[in-house]
């Protein structure tokens, strides 16, 4: 036993389920419970829950009823109560291994200098320090230790600690990294069951309407409902804050004084480039504006479209400009413009073909060429009047209007020019044949 007494710092929580005449009842029984550094981890016989399985018929080290932690420089235990509770007072009932407490057994010097906190976290330091032991000696510190802490809270947690380069008063253990490993103690904590209520049987309402926890024996409010604040909870949130305590900042609300003060829903919708009922999540990827109705442009990189009002912020992909990338152009800056397409919707973005055919008079892929001399109209299927004489016609009469092709003259090029300034008759339109047998000759 000696071996086990040195590598030990016991704490033994008993909790039994008691309903005394004031009403308040022991709330930790068969709740959750936590502790640092277990003695032999896996091993039952020390697990944190045994300090709240309500048996307290063995007090001993290895009883099986104790919560039995290793060394360490910090001792820690928890019960969480799984939700806010009304607490009243708590006592601690420390271990004394069946023996007489005080400055002649061995386990008293390892309590000294314990503290006792309330908290809605297991993050003590967020809770209420209910009691912290500066004062007690071998010979004053008792084995059974109750404190009144009318709070609210949903952990209640024991904390002690010898901190290498803190001096101790000399009752304290001295070896803290060896002796500070066994921690036990009995609890008993006491409230009411329920939140909202005060007085010795827990039946009295807290006097305020929106006040969610009050004093359990005055009745004073220690915490408003969410989305209420002042003394007596009187008070709504302010504007932009919603939540317990007002601590909650209202999202992207179209109007923020219409935001719920309890659970900060956007009551008359979201802003620009927001959605949820909190209006704090951006528009889905690609979309933007009121209710993300409006879709992204063609961004160079879709993650970056401005989720307020779809501007592009690096730029537009290949074929297309504009803040919001929605005209199209082609090539890789956006600097070529499309062609005489029938369709500018159908220019292609990457290389400006023109996807389904070209204006009247134009032809190519890029519908940037004219017609070929005598043509005209759609697809270049229209021959000018005297076609292989016209250097080039109206695309609507067909009437040579871009002059003759050499050797023909007159407004129709139908006249054959027979010398230096002289003309001859006019002609039948002439065949292709014709032409090249006559025009070019003359």
């Amino acid at each position: 036993m000696s071996g086990l007494v040195t590598k030990m710092y016991a704490v033994f929580v008993c909790v039994g389920v008691v309903v005394f005449a004031n009403g308040y009842v022991n709330v930790a029984l068969n709740k959750p419970a936590y502790q640092q550094y277990q003695y032999i981890p896996g091993d039952d016989t020390f697990d944190a829950s045994n300090a709240v399985d309500g048996r307290k018929s063995d007090l001993s080290i290895v009883g099986g009823q104790c919560a039995i932690s290793g060394s360490g420089q910090t001792a820690t235990w928890w019960v969480n109560l799984t939700t806010i509770h009304s607490i009243h007072h708590i006592t601690i009932s420390f271990m004394t291994n069946n023996k007489p407490w005080g400055p002649f057994n061995w386990l008293t010097k390892y309590s000294l200098g314990f503290s006792v906190y309330v908290s809605n976290t297991t993050d003590r330091l967020q809770g209420t320090l209910c009691y912290k032991d500066d004062n007690f000696t071998l010979d004053t510190i008792p084995a059974v230790f109750t404190t009144t802490c009318p709070v609210h809270g949903q952990y209640v947690i024991y904390y002690n600690e010898r901190l290498l380069g803190v001096t101790y008063p000399d009752d304290y253990s001295d070896d803290v990294v060896s002796d500070l490993c066994e921690l036990e103690y009995l609890i008993h904590i006491k409230g009411c069951p329920a939140t909202g209520y005060f007085g010795s049987n827990c039946s009295v309402p807290c006097p305020d309407v929106n006040c969610q926890y009050c004093h359990i024996e005055t009745g004073t409010c220690q915490g408003c409902k969410p989305g209420y604040q002042g003394n007596r909870c009187e008070l709504a949130c302010d504007e932009g804050f919603f939540g317990t305590e007002c601590k909650e900042t209202c999202g992207h609300c179209r109007d923020v004084s219409h935001c719920s003060n309890i659970n900060g829903t956007c009551l008359t919708g979201c802003d620009v480039g927001y959605q949820g009922d909190l209006c704090k999540t951006p528009c889905a990827r690609g979309l933007y504006g009121f209710e993300c109705s409006e879709t992204c442009g063609h961004c160079r990189d879709i993650d970056q479209c401005s989720n307020i009002n779809g501007t592009c912020l690096t730029g537009c992909a290949a074929g297309y400009q504009g803040d919001l990338c929605k005209t199209r152009k082609y090539g890789s800056e956006c600097n070529e413009t499309c062609g005489h397409c029938r369709d500018v919707k159908q220019c292609s973005n990457i290389n400006g073909t023109c996807l389904t055919g070209c204006n009247p008079d134009y032809q190519g892929d890029l519908c940037k060429t004219l017609c070929p001399v005598g043509y005209f109209g759609q697809d270049c299927s229209e021959t000018c009047i005297n076609s292989y004489t016209c250097d080039g016609c109206n695309d609507v009469s067909g009437s040579c209007d871009y002059g003759c092709r050499p050797g023909w003259m007159g407004y129709f090029c139908q006249k054959i020019k027979t010398g230096i300034g002289s003309e001859g008759g006019d002609v039948n339109y002439l065949s292709e044949q014709e032409y090249d047998m006559r025009g070019e000759n003359c």
